[in-house]
This record gives structure tokens, C-alpha cells and sequence, in this order.
């Protein structure tokens, strides 16, 4: 079994490490002179630089290109830590939009692999100002439907990390690094390291996957195939296909609203995992809200069918679902939609998370953002009830004019027992009041809120 990569690779071995034989074609921008020691005159920059250039065989902290990783090409670029803390100046800072600029003029994903120390300080607000230009190439390479994939290796912090790392699509880390906007010497030295290291990172919702070195060539490959579809302009795909329904323990439609409440909430009926695991042949998940939040009761991610065909999902597990997942339902909905990648959604939630800490957590302008990113979507959306459909906060994730139920479900205004109670009826009647909602399958059909019952 092959050595687990060293955390601390170089810029070139990161690069053959994802290329592998398929190799990697090297590209400059046209060659800029600087004044001596710089845009400063800082005192001994110039052979600061000659010494990084004789220690790593760089002349820069970015090196940059085209190269194929998988079966896809891409271009790539990679962050030299031995050359001067990877830092970023002004030459830097030419290599980087011009990588951008190369991805843009060849319509070919981005693939950054990150170790940087930030912003170089030989080179003070000059340098600084890099970052500027990292995030205006980013967001053409955006605009144009691009996908932008970011390795973050050790150490990834700074400047370096909040423009090529935290603002790709999908953000993947490698074990143990050290990511985060303040590096270890400026920190407050009473900082919980955790808090500074992909681990952490990832349950913070700011990293999508820590992946180990030695599974990261198959992990990008397989993630610029999910995200490698048309973009702005080009032919959107076809809708995601339905998926099928999965066994259940109880059989044919809920004869009353009772029973259609009590099929959806019980334990036995198949949930999101049997759907999506049927569904797909891979699933590569988007993790947390970029808000420094996760729910675990909902899913997103992109995922490749039998058929190769890549699907956006976003998928309910039978909670109430909090803020942070509506925000997360929104971020992958809108890749999805620039990506031009259709969307599955799974609805399966007795509603929104109703508690304080939701409220706080702004429970109200994370719901009407699902909403708006639904509303907005170009691709198609496809939506199939697993369970329960419970309110504003399952109709969030579903598709006007493009939901399916099972058998198993129910959508409804409310849930009958607080309809009862709002209408001061006793608990007896609650099965009546079901009934009056008409939240089984069938009704829903024949409401025209659902157009098939999947069997």
C-alpha cells in the first residue's frame, strides 16, 4: 500500500500527485520587473527572494497550468510554501488572476491547492491589495459557470484562505492542517488551536471533507466530473429523474388523514439515506452553511447515477430542520443552478426548527432564501415527499409544478394536532381535522399540489 503524502508537499508534488501520469502543462503571464526590493524598497527583499528561489527551485510561490486529473482537464494551481510563506505579492498576485484567466478562456474547471501564510509584507498594501484581484477573477471565472474546487493544505491562512480557499464552490482539506484567517502567530494566544484546523473547520460547517492525501486524486476527479456541466449559456439538463420508491411496510394509499399522518411518521418507512443510496452510485457531500453552522438532519451534495449523469441533492431525514440546512439547501441549489446541474430534493420534515436558538439563528431569512433560491433556479428541480410535509418549512424545498409524493406522505398547511389545538377542538378530533386538510397522497393530486404518486 502506497505512503500517505506528506502534509507539507511541495507546490510541483501536490500537482503530480493529482495529475499523476497524465502530467501537467506549465504556464506563465507575461514577466513584470519590479523595482529593487520591491514596490517598498524593503531592505534585503530582493535576496530574501533569491535565497526562497535556490532553496525551492521556484521563482514565485505559484506555480500553474493545465493538467487532467481523472479523465477531466482542468487547470491547476498550487501554492509553493518553501518560497517565502507561500505568501502573496504583486507577482503572485499576476499568476493567479492569470490562472483564473486561463480556466475562463479554455472553459475548464479550477482546482487550487492552497498553503499560504497570506499576505507578504515586503510588499505592505501592494500586496494586501492581491487579494482584490483573486476575488474579481474568481467571480468572472463564477459568472461564466465555472466550477472552482480548493485544497487546503498546512498551513492555509490569511488572505490565502478567505479569496482561493474559502471562496471555492467545494473546499477540501487534507488531515491535521492548519486553516484559518489568522495564522499562529497572531492569534489570541489563549485560541483554541481546534478551532484553526481543517477538523475544526469541517464541524464548523466552513470545510465540505477532510480527505486523506492518498484518496485525494480519485475524490477531486470524482468531483470535477459531478460539477463538469454546461454553465451560463449552454443547454441546461434534463430534469433529475424521480427516484423510486422504496419498500414499504404498509401497502396501496392511506384510507383517512390519520392514517396518511401515521404511515409518514413511522419509523419503518424507508428515509432519505435508502432513497439516495438507491439513487446514486456516488455521493460526494457539501457540508455546513458557510456561517459557521451544521444540521445534521439534512443533506446536500452532488451525485453521479449509474449512468454517469451528475445530480445536485438536497435531502430531508425526518427533523425538524434548522437554519443552518435552509442555508445549506441554498448554497447547493445555486451551484447546482450556475453549474447547470439539475436538482433532487427529498421532503421529509414535520417543519421548521421552531426554538429560540432558531430564531436567533435567523430561522425566517434562512426559510425565505430557499425559497428565492427555488424560485430563481434555471435547472430543473425535482422534488419527491418521503414523509412528512410539514408546512413552510418542507414547501421550502419543493418544486412548484415539479413535486411527486410517496405513498407514505403527507403535506399539510399544519400539522393536523396544532390545527386542532388553533381551532380549539379537542385531541379526539384530530383525526377529523385531517381529514378536512386533505394532506393525504391522493388529495394532494387531485389538489394539483402533487403531480404522481410514485410507486
Amino acid at each position: 500500500m502506497p505512503a500517505e503524502p506528506s502534509l507539507r508537499m511541495t507546490a510541483r508534488e501536490t500537482i503530480a500527485l493529482l495529475t499523476g501520469a497524465a502530467g501537467f502543462t506549465e504556464h506563465r503571464p507575461p514577466p513584470r520587473t519590479l523595482p529593487p526590493d520591491g514596490p517598498l524598497g524593503w531592505a534585503g527583499y530582493d535576496a530574501a527572494r533569491e535565497r526562497a528561489a535556490e532553496r525551492t527551485g521556484e521563482d514565485e510561490s505559484v506555480v500553474y497550468g493545465t493538467g487532467v486529473v481523472g479523465d477531466r482537464e482542468c487547470v491547476l494551481l498550487s501554492f509553493e510554501f518553501g518560497f517565502l510563506g507561500g505568501s502573496l505579492g504583486q507577482l503572485t498576485g499576476d499568476r493567479l488572476e492569470a490562472a483564473y484567466g486561463l480556466a475562463l478562456a479554455r472553459r475548464l474547471p479550477l482546482v487550487a491547492l492552497v498553503a499560504t501564510g497570506g499576505s507578504r509584507m515586503q510588499e505592505g498594501m501592494v500586496a494586501l491589495t492581491q487579494l482584490q484581484r483573486v476575488a474579481a477573477a474568481s467571480t468572472r471565472l463564477r459568472a461564466a459557470g465555472l466550477a472552482q474546487i480548493a485544497v487546503v493544505r498546512d498551513p492555509t491562512t490569511g488572505g490565502g484562505w478567505a479569496t482561493v480557499g474559502a471562496g471555492a464552490d467545494v473546499v477540501l482539506a487534507l488531515p491535521g492542517a492548519q486553516v484559518g484567517f489568522a495564522g499562529s502567530r497572531v492569534r489570541p494566544p489563549d485560541a483554541d488551536p481546534y478551532a484553526y484546523s481543517a477538523e475544526g473547520q469541517f464541524a464548523a460547517g466552513q470545510v465540505d471533507a477532510v480527505v486523506p492525501g492518498a484518496e485525494l486524486p480519485g475524490t477531486v476527479a470524482l468531483w470535477l466530473r459531478a460539477l463538469g456541466a454546461g454553465g451560463v449559456g449552454e443547454e441546461p439538463r434534463s430534469a433529475a429523474p424521480l427516484p423510486r420508491a422504496r419498500p414499504s411496510s404498509a401497502s396501496g394509499l392511506p384510507a383517512s388523514g390519520r392514517e396518511a399522518v401515521e404511515r409518514a411518521r413511522s419509523s419503518r418507512r424507508p428515509r432519505a439515506e435508502a432513497y439516495l443510496a438507491d439513487y446514486f452510485t456516488v455521493r460526494l457531500p457539501l457540508h455546513g452553511d458557510r456561517c459557521g453552522s451544521t444540521d445534521p438532519g439534512l443533506l446536500t451534495g452532488f451525485g453521479l447515477r449509474a449512468d454517469g449523469q451528475p445530480v445536485a441533492y438536497v435531502a430531508q431525514c425526518g427533523t425538524a430542520t434548522r437554519p443552518a440546512g435552509y442555508r445549506a439547501a441554498a448554497r447547493t441549489i445555486r451551484l447546482a443552478d450556475r453549474l447547470g446541474v439539475p436538482v433532487l430534493t427529498l421532503v421529509d420534515t414535520p417543519g421548521a426548527a421552531n426554538d429560540a436558538e432558531a430564531e436567533r439563528a435567523g430561522a425566517g431569512a434562512a426559510i425565505a432564501d430557499t425559497f428565492a433560491a427555488i424560485a430563481a433556479a434555471r435547472v430543473p428541480v425535482t422534488t419527491l415527499v418521503i414523509g412528512e410535509g410539514g408546512s413552510g418549512g418542507a414547501l421550502a424545498l419543493a418544486a412548484p409544478g415539479n413535486t411527486h409524493v410517496t405513498a407514505d406522505s403527507y403535506f399539510s398547511v399544519i400539522a393536523p394536532e396544532l390545527a386542532a389545538a388553533i381551532l380549539k377542538r379537542p385531541p379526539e378530533e384530530t383525526g377529523a381535522t385531517a381529514d378536512q386538510l386533505r394532506l393525504r397522497p391522493q388529495d394532494l393530486v387531485e389538489l394539483g399540489i402533487a403531480r404522481s404518486i410514485v410507486s
